[in-house]
């Protein structure tokens, strides 16, 4: 029963109680009726109008007090509504929020703050109410918060918005923007300050500027580059007049005469000149190099005696080859320079103590993840990412004296070194001639140990990965096959090279100059077709629209996707879209008979003949 329900009931029960004394006070005094008629059936006019005011009034002022305190209960939990939802959303704000009192010296202690501040600073309610904004900032942002202008400036524009360090109770230490607002609580003014951790947005601001320190960077690098690029171009005319003139002379001089050895000896400075130009022009990454199927292990073996008068004679030089070592497409000359470079260093590095220059060789597979660590792919000057694949290194690893980080940072910096003669252009040569051959390189240094050059250079695409043993390579020559084989490329002298290959496996060749022919010939032949070599880039339908298309026809079509890009980047889209197989241009009629092998063996009508 509620409180109003009650006091009506005891209203009306209060009426009836002064009904019952008057009728009473009738009986014994001044009426002979009994009480019975008194009280119910024979009421004197009189006193019944006097009962019934008296009744009347208990009831109405039961009713009155019942609608006071109704309304009383209405404002209270609608005011503790209000409030309940206020400390929600304070509760449920995403920043810690604290509120304590405005005074103009010192700091009083909190008087409120949100769950977030809690879990955000390790404390508990009850202890943040008997703390202060100083317990939970650092020292010296403290007494900055304490000083009188800074009062000042919140109470004149009743918000301020700052940075400062606070603390949690583990001690760790975190960067905060405090927005405090000067608000009216109860008729005095309190401070509620609104926290946000901004460690996310520092770092990213000092991202930022790391990466405008790089796009900088690279910017003065390219500065630099066209600059040794025009200045390589114009000294390598001066050169060709100088050479030119110096060839023709020692022609027309008898190798008798005193002038042919001065001739010579011109001739060989220029020659060397010409290397300096070239240097340049690889630092510019715009050399235009002699490229060449170049064994790395054969080119080191041939330095081996100029490496070794090059070095320290504390120094000791070992090597490492690896067998089998892929070749790579590469000016033999830039790559020299690359090694001399390289060893030269390690033997400075190691000084007048004794030590060990190690230099080996190898192949690895490198995939995206290993790549961005290099030196090459992190440079912000690089649109194009490296590709993925097999890549051929040359490592050279010294016991000297080792990096810092910070000197590995200026590493390739031109003009930067720690020689007292040195001119700072050796390892920003470097840099520059393994990106001109879009190689890369991975640098591992600790100091007091030594460090370790790992340079990476893709394997050439003009000859396969490692040598194939005759046997198999004599049966994929003499393998035939039969039916149709459809070939579309936009080249024709491909079409027309990758026909005869195929005419001479037995196969009935269709060729096709661009996708949208290729799927006409397809929906022609699509019962005689057995295989389709699809050229990944050609106009009006490229190989993997046609591609698509085949499939929607025949299910179960072979196709082998062809294409000057590696294997990686030419087959990802079509990973799990049932692509039989690839083969990279160029390709030799041995290789491709391999893949039709592979592709068609679970053909009976395919297979190896006798001669």
């Amino acid at each position: 029963m509620t409180v109003q329900n009650r006091i009506m009931l005891l209203s009306v029960g209060l009426g009836f109680f002064a009904w019952m004394i008057d009728a009473i006070l009738d009986y014994a005094i001044f009426y002979e009726s009994s009480f019975l008629d008194l009280l119910l059936f024979n009421i004197p006019n009189h006193e019944l109008y006097i009962r019934s005011l008296i009744f009347g009034c208990f009831t109405l002022f039961g009713i009155i007090v019942s609608r006071i305190i109704t309304k009383q209960k209405k404002i209270e939990a609608h005011h503790a509504e209000t409030e309940q939802r206020g400390r929600t959303i304070f509760n449920t704000i995403s920043d810690p929020v604290f509120l304590h009192p405005f005074l103009d010296q010192g700091f009083a202690p909190f008087v409120d703050v949100n769950e977030t501040a809690c879990k955000r600073y390790g404390y508990t309610r009850q202890e943040f109410l008997r703390m202060s904004a100083p317990d939970i900032t650092q020292k010296t942002d403290a007494e900055v918060h304490a000083t009188q202008s800074h009062r000042q400036k919140l109470q004149d524009a009743g918000q301020l918005i700052f940075e400062a360090t606070h603390i949690t109770k583990s001690g760790k230490a975190f960067p905060v923007e405090i927005n405090s607002s000067v608000v009216e609580m109860g008729g005095r003014p309190m401070v509620l300050a609104v926290v946000r951790d901004i460690t996310d947005r520092i770092q990213v601001e000092k991202e930022r500027i790391a990466l405008e320190r790089q796009v900088q960077h690279a910017q003065k690098l390219e500065s630099l580059g066209v600059l040794a690029g025009g200045i390589a171009h114009d000294f390598n005319n001066l050169l060709m007049i100088i050479l030119g003139n110096t060839d023709l002379a020692l022609d027309e001089i008898s190798s008798m005469s005193p002038v042919h050895v001065r001739l010579q000896e011109i001739e060989r400075t220029a020659k060397r000149a010409a290397e300096l130009s070239k240097q340049m022009l690889a630092y510019s990454g715009k050399g235009n190099f002699v490229i060449e199927s170049v064994d790395l292990n054969e080119l080191v073996n041939e330095m081996t005696h100029m490496l070794q008068v090059s070095i320290s004679k504390k120094a000791v030089l070992k090597f490492d080859f690896a067998d089998y070592l892929p070749s790579i497409d590469a000016d033999a000359t830039q790559i020299r320079q690359i090694v001399m470079n390289l060893i030269t260093n390690a033997s400075d590095a190691i000084g007048d103590k004794s030590g060990v220059i190690a230099i080996s060789t190898g192949a690895m597979n490198c995939n995206r993840e290993y790549l961005d660590t290099t030196t090459i792919a992190s440079l912000p000057g690089i649109s194009k990412p490296l590709s993925e694949g097999v890549y051929v290194y040359i490592e050279v690893a010294d016991t000297g004296c080792g990096m810092d980080i910070e000197c590995q940072k200026k590493l390739f910096d031109p003009f930067f070194t720690t020689k007292f003669t040195g001119r700072g252009l050796g390892m920003a040569a470097v840099q520059g001639i393994v990106r001109s051959h879009k190689g890369t390189i991975k640098v591992y240094s600790e100091v007091g140990k030594g460090s370790t050059f790992k340079v990476l250079l893709p394997i050439s695409q003009r000859s396969d990965l490692f040598p194939e043993s005759s046997g198999d390579a004599e049966k994929d020559h003499r393998w035939r096959g039969s039916g149709t084989v459809l070939i579309a490329d936009d080249e024709e002298a491909i079409c027309a090279v990758g026909k005869l290959m195929l005419e001479k496996m037995g196969f009935q060749v269709l060729t096709a100059a661009d996708g949208r022919e290729a799927l006409s010939q397809f929906r022609t032949y699509e019962d005689q077709i057995r295989c389709v070599l699809l050229d990944l880039t050609m106009p009006h339908l490229n190989g993997e629209e046609a591609f698509r298309e085949m499939r929607l026809i025949r299910p179960d079509i072979k196709v082998i996707i062809t294409s000057g890009y590696n294997e990686s980047d030419a087959t990802q889209r079509f990973i799990g879209k049932g692509l039989a197989g690839f083969i990279q241009k160029p390709y030799s009629y041995t290789s491709l008979a391999a893949k039709m092998k592979e592709i068609l063996s679970d053909h009976n009508n395919a297979g190896l003949l006798k001669d």
